[in-house]
């Protein structure tokens, strides 16, 4: 299911990226209809679906009564953004679109193409609705055009000269402009599964008439493959190639032949913040094991462990805070250490530090209080700082009355003023800082109980950490 478009085309499309279509200049575009790949193309492209029930997968979207096998047999076709990984079928599904819909297919590339190939694009359409013919525009990794190539369609979507099909693996929540996002229906494809991954294998396998893989080699290369189903065709390819003549495919060839393996991982794009995001929510969640997981998972990734560390130090003060202030401090450590020691010796101390975070006790409450008081001071007035708060450094401001009548706490009993007043005059004191009876926050509360209650706190050092 490869993620270009082989059309036939007379003369070739430019190297730019311009707009695919058949014919000479002034005519228009032939229908999207695909002539047989050569013997030598890529077997994913030999077995590019040539009609939507040989579409494997997307039973949530291609399924009876869903979303995109509605649309496919309604006869008109909607503006939509495909969104998903590589090699789950994105610009198949456009093709088969404008075949089902008997409209003229123009593919542009938003690596290659710019505002010159929209235009081109544009015109081809206009010549098309000339003769009575719709036309589909297919924008590969709409992703990469900024905002300004994307708003070029929009005129053109909204007069229904096209319709516009995206195709991104980014989130287009994201990527895509608000106003031709809210333009087109986003579809959600998911990478395959094993059982579409078999099915795709068994039919490589045919195809080819190429070796058999044990259950364990199948699983293996299926996992390699990790929901790819160019990846896992074009691979059988080549194991095929470089076992020729044999019966059977074992774990052991099937290791040496493809080496090393390489797991699919966009370290900018949703993966990424999803996969830290699941290693947030485990260590929240007080759960080492999925922690362990998640953590192994990113440095699996290829991501800088780095940034890891500066995730762990932002878990230990917002999921753990004061119920145990020694998280922060093993958060930095284990920074450091990891400058000492790097990859892969310190990454044990960040395993270590990912255990230690989970198994914490947890608590929000400082996290809660800060945006509480941001909050509340963005929408307050601008209050002046009372008089016996202020500073006095001089002369001069200590005869304007600043720092009068400030009564010092440690001269207090227990050290703490009874009754004094820090919030600014006719400010009603908040309460943003609310302990959660966990860790040492437990002592903490009891101590801020009889503070904002009025009886006579226990001496600063009586507070331990329970």
């Amino acid at each position: 299911m490869q993620e270009s478009l082989d059309l036939p085309l007379d003369p070739p499309g430019d190297e730019g990226g311009a707009p695919r279509h058949a014919g000479n200049a002034g005519d228009l575009p032939k229908r999207a209809s695909r002539k047989a790949p050569a013997a030598h193309a890529p077997l994913a492209e030999r077995l590019r679906p040539q009609t939507l029930d040989e579409v494997v997968g997307q039973e949530h979207l291609l399924g009876a009564g869903q979303s995109l096998r509605v649309a496919f047999g309604s006869g008109q076709p909607h503006s939509m953004i495909l969104w998903g990984p590589p090699g789950v079928g994105k610009t198949t599904l456009a093709r088969l679109m404008a075949g089902a819909v008997d409209a003229e297919f123009v593919t542009i590339s938003a690596v290659l193409g710019g505002v010159k190939d929209i235009r081109e694009a544009v015109d081809l359409a206009q010549m098309a609705q000339q003769r009575g013919r719709r036309t589909i525009v297919f924008v590969d990794e709409v992703h990469r055009f900024n905002k300004g190539q994307q708003d070029a369609f929009l005129p053109h979507v909204e007069s229904g000269l096209f319709t516009f099909i995206g195709a991104t693996t980014e989130n287009p929540s994201f990527e895509v402009n608000a106003a031709l996002l809210s333009r087109a229906t986003v579809h959600v494809l998911r990478s395959m599964d094993e059982a579409a991954m078999r099915e795709l294998l068994q039919r490589g396998q045919a195809a080819l008439q190429g070796p058999a893989l044990t259950k364990a080699a199948a699983e293996r290369l299926i996992a390699y493959a990790d929901g790819d189903a160019r990846r896992l065709l074009n691979t059988y390819e080549t194991l095929a190639g470089l076992l020729r003549g044999t019966a059977e495919i074992d774990e052991t060839a099937l290791e040496r032949s493809l080496g090393e393996q390489l797991r699919r991982y966009d370290k900018g794009g949703d993966q990424f913040y999803d996969t830290i995001s699941a290693l947030h929510k485990s260590v929240r969640g007080s759960d080492p094991d999925a922690a362990l997981y998640w953590f192994v998972r990113m440095l699996d990734g290829g991501v800088d462990p780095r940034y890891i560390v500066r995730r762990l130090v932002r878990m230990a003060s917002e999921d753990i805070g004061l119920a145990d202030p020694r998280a922060l401090r093993m958060a930095l450590d284990a920074a450091d250490t990891y400058e000492r020691l790097g990859s892969p010796e310190g990454e044990l101390t960040l395993a270590q530090c990912v255990i230690y975070l989970a198994m914490a006790p947890k608590s929000n409450a400082a996290y809660v209080a800060y945006k509480a008081a941001r909050a509340w001071v963005a929408k307050d007035q601008s209050r002046p700082v009372p008089m016996h708060l202020r500073n006095a450094p001089t002369k001069l401001m200590k005869e304007l009355g600043h720092g009068a009548n400030y009564r010092y706490a440690h001269d207090e009993p227990g050290a703490v003023a009874k009754g004094e007043q820090y919030f600014p005059d006719g400010m009603q004191p908040q309460a943003f800082y609310k302990p959660v009876p966990r860790g040492l926050e437990i002592r903490i509360g009891e101590r801020l109980a009889q503070l904002r209650g009025g009886g006579q706190a226990p001496p600063a050092d009586d507070v331990d950490e329970g």
